[in-house]
C-alpha cells in the first residue's frame, strides 16, 4: 500500500502496488494531484513510475482514476483496465470535469489535477466475470455495482482490491459505512455485489479510503447495517417534507456522534475523506430516483 497523502493529509486515500512479473501494477492510481506521492511511493519500494504495466482501475472517479491519462502519458507502455460502462469517459473525460467542476468549482485543480484522455488502444475493457493473466499475476475481475455502474473489485490470490464497494473504513476501531454520492448508487445493487465479494476465498480486503482489513463477516455486516441505517435517516428525511440542508444536518450530527463513538479522531478524518453532505445528496437522489418508478 501507498498512502498517496491527499492534500497533505494522510489516511484518506490508498493505492496499491503488486509485482506482475511483467511490470508494476497499481490498483487505483488516485488524482494526479497526488502522482507525486505515488511517484516517490515507487521509489521507497525500490522502483519507479516507469516501471508500472498495468492499471488497474476500481471505477473512474478522480479519486480513484485521475492520474491514469497522465501515467500513460510518461510511460506509454502500461496499459489501463477499465470497466465497459467507464471506458467511454477515459477516453473522453470532459463530461466528469464538467460534472466535477460545477461541484469544485476553482478548487478543482489543486484537488484533483488534470485528467488527460486515454486512447482506446491503450485500454482493456471489462465486463467483469474475466481472469486475466498480467505475467504471472492471475487476476479475476468482479462486476460489483452499486456505488458506481462502473464499478470492478479484483480478486488476486489472498487479496481482495475493493476500491469503495468495501465501503469507507478508516481503520480498525470504525464500523465500514457506504459511500453515497450522486449520481450512481444503487442499494439493490451494492448488496448483490457485497453478496459476491462475500463468497470470495480471500483472506484481506483492501478499500480505497483506507487501508487493508481482515476478510471477515463482521466488516460486511457492519456495512450492510450502516448502510441501512443511512439510508433510512435520509428517507424518512424526505418522506417528512425537509430540504436537503435540514436532512444533511441531521444526518451529520448523527454520523459523528456514532463515529465519536467509535474514537476521538475518527469525525474530523471521516468528515475530509468522505464528506457527509455528498453522502447525503446521492441517498436523496436514490430514494428520488424509486419514488418515480413504476
Amino acid at each position: 500500500m501507498i498512502d498517496l497523502n491527499f492534500q497533505d493529509t494522510p489516511g484518506v486515500i490508498a493505492t496499491y502496488i503488486l509485482d506482475t512479473g511483467d511490470g508494476l501494477a497499481v490498483v487505483d492510481t488516485g488524482p494526479t494531484s497526488t502522482l507525486p506521492a505515488l511517484s516517490a511511493g515507487l521509489e521507497a519500494l525500490g522502483a519507479s513510475l516507469s516501471d508500472v504495466r498495468h492499471l488497474l482501475l476500481t471505477h473512474i472517479h478522480f479519486d480513484h482514476a485521475g492520474a491514469a491519462g497522465t501515467i500513460l502519458s510518461r510511460v506509454p507502455e502500461a496499459r489501463v483496465y477499465v470497466h465497459e460502462r467507464g471506458a467511454k469517459h477515459l477516453a473522453s473525460p470532459e463530461r466528469l470535469v464538467a460534472s466535477a467542476t460545477q461541484i469544485y468549482g476553482d478548487a478543482m485543480d489543486r484537488l484533483w489535477g488534470e485528467m488527460l484522455p486515454i486512447p482506446a488502444e491503450k485500454m482493456t475493457v471489462l465486463a467483469g466475470g474475466e481472469t486475466l493473466q498480467l505475467g504471472e499475476m492471475s487476476v479475476d475481475a468482479l462486476y460489483t455495482p452499486g456505488h458506481a455502474v462502473h464499478h470492478l473489485a479484483y480478486h488476486i490470490g489472498p487479496d481482495l482490491f475493493v476500491g469503495d464497494v468495501g465501503g469507507v473504513r478508516l481503520d480498525t476501531r470504525q464500523t465500514a459505512r457506504a459511500p453515497t454520492p450522486p449520481p450512481d448508487i444503487n442499494l439493490e445493487a451494492w448488496k448483490d455485489s457485497v453478496a459476491t465479494l462475500r463468497e470470495r476465498d480471500a483472506q484481506t480486503l483492501h478499500v480505497a479510503h483506507f487501508g487493508s482489513h481482515p476478510h471477515e463477516t463482521a466488516h460486511w455486516d457492519g456495512l450492510l447495517e450502516k448502510m441501512d441505517l443511512d439510508a433510512g435517516r435520509i428517507r424518512a428525511g424526505l418522506e417528512a417534507g425537509q430540504e436537503f440542508e435540514t436532512i444533511s444536518e441531521a444526518y451529520t450530527k448523527m454520523l459523528m456522534q456514532e463515529l465519536l463513538a467509535e474514537g476521538e479522531d475518527l469525525p474530523a478524518r471521516y468528515d475530509f475523506a468522505c464528506p457527509p453532505w455528498m453522502s447525503v445528496q446521492g441517498l436523496m437522489r436514490y430514494w428520488q430516483k424509486k419514488a418515480v418508478r413504476p
